[in-house]
């Protein structure tokens, strides 16, 4: 029995009975001693991984009611070549004791690693990545990310041009080859077999050496990749052709059969593909450089009562900040003075300008119109909404989709078994199908191990992934994970909250019927004092139509039923039914009048003006411009719409209607909006709960997955899988057919690799394909692939929503 040793780190230990508790249960699993120490907030384990794995020690723990640290980090990897070479450094991050998962993308040559930081350290997570043969260093500032990624491109073009200048006169001395006569000059010194040599070996060990140094770390790590491929099939063909030229010494006649040809052709063809792939690459993580684009470079702040310029990331928290009109607004922030528009579109996606005075809130990167204002930095650097988007979409960029789980485990077992049949087919000819022709054979296994390079496949879902999350990004959709972008094209099933999400959650003025003209100024000016929600929209009303205010002399609230106040000398009442009542107000005939505007779903608000009864208020939280139309597509793209709501049937129906939705759940508690969910998951429906609440995020963690507005809580947009970014809910159809469109061409890009690679390997296998041809091809797959990927960035959603 093997048993192994690890360090646990526990959170949520606040006496030694906790410590003695977990202690205990640990100890009673099979094959587990464990010792914890309440001091140092660690677990000392033994275990045997066969009858007790780590992972169950860690749900024990977790059941008990305590947590375990982790901690986060993301890590630039260079060296990686194909998907074999992700899926090795995944899998050796993974089984080290303290990494609770790893991840490595490819297309972004990045991992993100979550690790217990009592067991392992940052160092010690490079040094594995080191050891497995690839280079990993903690990920760097962007700046300094592309500067190096723009040296490695130039260094690949310096030895691409190379190649290419040492592999041309080799490919020109194939014509000598040939049965025909072209008629061309084969000058003496280009058909020279050490000239041959010495220009083929340039090329395969300089420009070729990266190829050897990764597939001696695959080999010695007990895997193989592209590199493996590689180097096999160029060092069969160049050390066939070194024996070769070495026959001539003392035997002048001797007519070697060369392939230098061979090799240089092969590398220099897979470093064209290598090349326009890297360039490729680039293109994927376009979203993240317009985003970075968004923001200011630079604020005016204001400090001992000087205005100064100061670079962006020199700005703090509490700072006052002067921003002009046409300037970017710095950092989110709140108006401490001032009035004017501004421009939120590349935020919220909305794309009239809103209107900014004192309190309201600003973001950063949105653009101030037409006044000055003076605000208050609230959010600085990490904190804004503007780094936060960029974070979802970089840690959605380099997380997995399951389906390309499913390409990683293919790419790891495909070249063990590529190389069985290279040499099978290599046995074949030489002892069967054309006995002792050792050249013939050479080729035919050259083929098979070239054309079966697992690029491609590794290449078809990240790369796919990445474009796709980067254009929900800069279409205010913003995917927390790869998983998430993969899961919503199953959605079948949409519910709704109501308020802050069909309609704005903002009651508004609807109706005003003056029963006697003239009191509206005293009418507004006497609900100017209250809080209500409702006497908010009555003041926004007042706003609107450019409303003389008056100071009222006297004000009262009456809690229940609305106020009473003196406004000019005249008595007003603002209120309920039972206000009216209270002070002998008659109402009786209006009656009929409210009852139609409350089966609207709306407030029937009464005010009177010494005792006579003088205008009706019709308020309401009114349906969002976008909010039918959204709806509308939904339907059409074959998707249940419903509502939920803990508002009164009445209410819920009226609004339902206007937008179309026939599914209705009303005066539902907080709690059981969560229910409703699982009520319709269990007609097996893929749901989609749509929210912007504190109250929705139970829902939002329930549904399959779960989209917050993004103008609503913190609490709701951590809760859920996808941010809608504004209150937009155009972006629900958007985020769904992205998903669609996104999972065609994963599929796509798969079927092509697959399809490649299966048809590939048998043509090379029967003699049908020259390594020269499967080398053109092979680059010319993993370039099809990443460009089929780039059709995604051409999705145009305008003229639909």
């Amino acid at each position: 029995m093997s048993k192994k040793e690890t360090i646990l780190g526990i959170t949520g230990m606040t006496c030694s009975a906790c410590s003695v508790r977990i202690e205990k249960v640990l100890n009673k699993m099979d094959g587990v001693k464990a010792n914890v120490n309440l001091a140092m907030e660690k677990a000392s384990v033994e275990y045997d991984p066969k009858v007790a794995p780590l992972n169950e020690i860690e749900q024990k723990i977790e059941k008990l009611g305590y947590g375990l640290t982790k901690e986060k980090v993301d890590l630039d990897i260079r060296g990686m070549t194909c998907a074999a070479c992700s899926t090795r450094i995944e899998k050796g991050l993974s089984r080290m004791d303290g990494v609770k998962s790893a991840s490595v993308n490819l297309t972004g040559e990045t991992g993100t690693v979550e690790y217990d930081p009592a067991v392992l350290t940052v160092s010690d997570l490079l040094k594995k990545i080191d050891k497995l043969g690839y280079t990993g260093s903690v990920r760097q500032d962007r700046e300094k990310k592309k500067s190096i990624k723009e040296e490695e491109i130039a260094s690949k073009k310096r030895k691409l041009i190379l190649s290419i200048v040492l592999s041309l006169p080799l490919l020109y001395t194939m014509i000598g080859h040939m049965p025909w006569d072209f008629g061309l000059p084969l000058p003496s010194l280009m058909m020279n077999p050490w000239f041959q040599m010495l220009l083929a070996t340039v090329v395969q060990f300089y420009i070729g050496g990266a190829f050897y140094i990764g597939a001696f770390r695959a080999i010695k790590n007990k895997s193989a990749n592209m590199d493996v491929l590689v180097v096999l099939g160029t060092s069969a063909a160049y050390f066939y052709s070194v024996v070769e030229v070495f026959k001539t010494i003392g035997s002048p006649g001797y007519m070697p059969q060369l392939y230098f040809e061979t090799s240089a052709v092969l590398i220099t063809l897979i470093l064209v593909g290598k090349y326009f792939e890297t360039l490729a690459k680039g293109r994927t993580t376009e979203a993240i450089s317009k985003l970075l684009n968004l923001q200011a470079k630079e604020a005016t702040v204001i400090r001992d009562g000087k205005e100064m310029k100061v670079p962006l990331d020199q700005v703090v928290r509490g700072d006052r900040i002067l921003v002009k009109p046409g300037e970017k607004i710095p950092v989110d922030g709140k108006v401490i003075y001032g009035h004017s528009s501004v421009d939120e579109s590349m935020i919220t996606g909305e794309s009239i300008p809103v209107d900014k005075m004192e309190g309201d809130h600003v973001i950063g990167a949105t653009i101030n119109k037409n006044g000055t204002l003076k605000m208050r930095a609230e959010k600085v650097g990490k904190e804004t909404a503007l780094a936060g988007i960029i974070k979802i979409v970089e840690e959605a960029q380099g997380s997995k989709a399951p389906i390309q789980r499913m390409a990683d485990i293919i790419s790891g077992i495909f070249v063990p078994i590529v190389v069985a049949i290279a040499i099978i087919a290599f046995a074949v000819w030489y002892f069967l199908v054309s006995p002792g022709n050792l050249p013939q054979a050479l080729e035919v296994s050259i083929a098979v191990l070239v054309i079966a390079c697992p690029c491609a496949l590794g290449l078809a879902t990240p790369t796919s992934i990445m474009v796709g999350t980067g254009k929900g990004a800069e279409q205010g959709i913003l995917f927390k994970g790869g998983e998430y972008l993969e899961k919503a094209h199953k959605i079948d099933a949409v519910l709704l909250d109501k308020t802050g999400t069909v309609t704005k959650g903002k009651p508004e003025v609807t109706d005003l019927i003056e029963l006697k003209e003239g009191f509206l100024s005293e009418v507004i000016s006497a609900e100017k004092n209250s809080e209500h929600p409702l006497a908010e929209a009555i003041v926004e009303y007042g706003k609107l139509k450019e409303i003389v205010w008056k100071e009222p002399s006297s004000f009262q609230s009456i809690p229940g039923h609305g106020i009473e106040a003196i406004v000019n000398g005249k008595t007003i009442l603002a209120g309920n039914r039972k206000l009216m009542r209270g002070k002998g107000v008659l109402i009786d005939q209006h009656e009929s009048l409210m009852e139609i505007l409350e089966k609207e779903g709306k407030t029937a608000m009464l005010a009177a003006v010494d005792g006579d009864l003088v205008m009706i208020i019709a308020v309401a939280d009114t349906v969002k411009e976008s909010s039918k139309q959204a709806i509308k597509h939904l339907f059409k793209m074959g998707i249940d719409v419903y509502m939920v709501t803990g508002d009164n049937a009445r209410t819920a129906n009226a609004i339902a209607k206007k937008v179309g939705i026939q599914g209705i759940f009303a005066e539902v508690l907080p709690e059981e909006k969560a229910l409703k969910v699982k009520e319709l998951q269990k007609q097996g429906k893929t749901v989609a709960m749509v929210g912007d609440g504190i109250n929705d995020a139970p829902a939002l963690a329930t549904a399959d997955i779960g989209m917050a507005i993004g103008t609503g809580t913190d609490v709701a947009i951590e809760a859920a899988d996808i941010t809608l970014v504004g209150g937009d809910l155009n972006h629900i159809p958007k985020a769904i057919e992205l998903s669609r469109k996104t999972m065609r061409n994963i599929k796509q890009n798969l079927f092509w690799a697959l399809f490649y690679n299966s048809a590939g390997i048998p043509i090379a296998a029967l003699g049908l394909l020259e390594p020269w041809v499967a080398g053109a091809a092979m680059a010319f797959s993993s370039v099809s692939v990443v460009s089929n990927a780039l059709r995604l960035k051409r999705m145009n959603f305008d003229n639909k929503y």
